[in-house]
């Protein structure tokens, strides 16, 4: 896949952040890079969380969410699964945006599939 369609395709998954919290994303830009510094980061949040925020912070650089092509496109067998994967990282990093830490992303994270599978179930 080309840079570009990558791009492309991560703008299609912007749809995974519901609206009610795409309004409350500010100061915030997503970046798409080849590959990470650490190996096996998929996505990384860079800033201060919307939680630890205030007016002081207001004059700040943006928050940084930034995608890698590569190891998406390694880990993904099916454009598909590239798909669900980029979708599941913009909405892994955006939760940290909102001041989830790991933890609590991970146990959303599954509550979010268990509701996904129950909605193709029906």
């Amino acid at each position: 896949m080309t840079p570009l369609e990558f791009d492309q395709l991560v703008e299609e998954c912007m749809h995974v952040i519901p609206p009610r919290f795409r309004r409350q994303l500010q100061n915030l830009v997503f970046l798409v890079e080849q590959e990470p510094a650490t190996p096996g980061l998929l996505g990384l949040y860079e800033g201060r969380p919307l939680t630890e925020r205030s007016t002081v912070h207001s004059f700040s650089m943006p928050d940084r969410i930034t995608l890698y092509q590569g190891p998406h496109e390694r880990e993904a067998r099916t454009p598909a699964e590239l798909r669900r994967l980029v979708e599941e990282t913009i909405w892994h990093e955006v939760a940290h945006y909102f001041g989830l830490d790991e933890r609590e992303v991970l146990r959303a994270e599954r509550v979010r599939r268990n509701r996904l599978r129950r909605l193709r179930d029906l």
